[in-house]
C-alpha cells in the first residue's frame, strides 16, 4: 500500500531539491502518493499567504509532509512558514542528526550526534514587548513592584519553559535512542544562572531520565557543551536542548560535519511529522541545477524510517554515503575546491544515488 504524503516544493531551489529527493525516494521501491501543495514567497506573490489552508489541510489529512526550503523575507512581509508549521501542527519535537560522512571536508570526522530541539517555548515562543510602546511600559513598571527593574529604553522578550514543554521533548528524546540504539542522551541547559526557567527544564529531563535505566543520562551547561563537542565530539549522542540553545547548536553541529548543506531535519508532533533540510533557499542559484540535495535527501531518510520503512531509509542513507565517498559524482561543495570542473548538478547527484542503490 502507498504511503500518502503531502508534498511541498517551496521556493528558490525548493523545487528542484524536492525534486531530486521525491525522485531517490521511489527509487527505494517505496510505493508513495503525493499530495503536491503550494508554500512560500511564490505562492505569497499570488494569492496573499505564503501557507495557504489547502496545504495545511493536507499535511492533517496525510499526517506525514516532505518540504523544500522556503525564504523568509528579511524585516518585512511574511513570518516563517516553518515556525507557522510548528505552531499550527504542534511539532514540537525538532531532530536534526549531524553525522559526518567519509570524503567530506571536516576537521570532526567522528561527529555522530542528533540533536533534539524543544519547538514551542522559550525565547522563540514570540512573546515579545517593543521598545517604547505602553504595553512594555506597563510590563516594566510590573516588574520593578516585583524588585525587578528594566531599564526604559529596553525591549523585552518573555521565556517560557514548561513542566509539560520539557517531559515531551525529553521524552522524545529518549524515544528516539531506544529506537535508533543510541546509548546515551545529554540534556543541554543554563540552570546555573536561570533556575526557575532551565533550572525547571533540567529538573524535569532528571526525572523522565528515571523512567528510562537502560539508557544513559548526563546534562551539560549549554557553554561547556559547544566547549566541548569541538573538542570531543565522539562522547556524545543523543542531546536534547530547550528552544533557543537547540537553534544554536544544531548549526554547531552542521559545520563539525561540513555545513548545513548536509543537515537533515524532522519536525515531530502527536499529530503529524514534517521532514525538511535544514538549510535555506538559495534563491540566487534558482534554476541553476546546482545545489547540493543531501540534506533534503537524508530528510527523506527521516522520513521513511518514520513511515516504518527503516531497511528502505538504510539502503539510501548508504546509497548517498556511497556516493560522497567517492566522490565523483557531487556537487561543488563536495569537492575540494569549489570551481572543480568536475562537478554535477542536482539532478545528477540524484542519478549518481539511484545509480548506487541499484549496484
Amino acid at each position: 500500500m502507498a504511503h500518502e504524503v503531502t508534498l511541498i516544493p517551496g521556493d528558490g531551489t525548493g523545487p528542484e531539491l524536492i525534486e531530486a529527493t521525491r525522485r531517490v525516494l521511489e527509487a527505494t521501491g517505496i510505493e508513495f502518493q503525493w499530495d503536491e501543495q503550494p508554500a512560500g514567497e511564490d505562492v505569497y506573490a499570488e494569492e496573499g499567504t505564503p501557507f495557504p489552508d489547502r496545504t495545511l489541510d493536507s499535511i492533517k489529512r496525510t499526517t506525514v509532509g516532505i518540504k523544500g526550503p522556503t525564504t523568509t523575507p528579511v524585516g518585512s512581509g511574511f513570518r516563517s512558514v516553518n515556525v507557522l508549521l510548528r505552531k499550527e501542527l504542534d511539532l514540537y519535537s525538532c531532530i536534526r542528526p549531524c553525522k559526518a560522512y567519509e570524503g567530506v571536508r571536516t576537521r570532526y570526522p567522528e561527529t555522530d550526534i542528533v540533536i533534539v530541539r524543544e519547538n514551542t517555548e522559550d525565547l522563540y515562543a514570540g512573546i515579545e514587548f517593543e521598545e517604547g510602546t505602553d504595553e512594555v511600559a506597563k510590563l516594566r513598571d510590573f516588574l520593578a513592584s516585583l524588585g525587578a527593574r528594566v531599564r526604559e529604553d529596553a525591549g523585552i522578550s518573555i521565556k517560557p519553559i514548561s513542566r509539560f514543554g520539557s517531559e515531551r521533548i525529553v521524552e522524545s528524546a529518549f524515544r528516539y535512542a531506544r529506537d535508533n540504539g543510541s546509548g546515551k542522551v545529554t540534556a543541554v541547559h543554563k540552570a546555573n544562572i536561570m533556575k526557575f526557567s532551565d533550572g525547571l527544564f533540567l529538573e524535569v529531563a532528571r526525572e523522565v531520565a528515571e523512567r528510562h535505566p537502560e539508557i544513559e543520562f548526563e546534562d551539560r551547561i549549554v557553554d561547556n557543551l559547544c566547549n566541548q563537542l569541538v573538542s570531543r565530539p565522539d562522547e556524545y549522542d543523543v542531546i536534547v536542548l530547550p528552544n533557543l540553545y537547540g537553534d544554536i547548536v544544531s548549526d554547531l553541529g552542521a559545520g563539525m560535519i561540513g555545513g548545513l548543506g548536509l543537515a537533515p531535519g524532522a519536525n515531530i508532533g502527536t499529530a503529524a511529522a514534517m521532514f525538511e533540510a535544514t538549510h535555506g533557499s538559495a534563491p540566487k542559484y534558482k534554476g541553476q541545477n546546482k545545489v547540493n540535495p543531501t540534506a533534503l535527501m537524508l530528510s527523506g531518510v527521516l522520513m521513511l524510517r518514520h513511515l516504518g520503512e527503516r531497511t528502505a531509509g538504510d539502503r539510501l542513507e548508504r546509497a548517498i554515503a556511497g556516493v560522497i565517498r567517492k566522490g565523483e559524482k557531487v556537487t561543488y561543495d563536495l569537492k575540494p575546491t569549489r570551481d572543480d570542473p568536475t562537478a554535477v548538478g542536482t539532478s545528477q547527484f540524484a542519478d549518481a544515488v539511484i545509480e548506487e542503490m541499484n549496484q
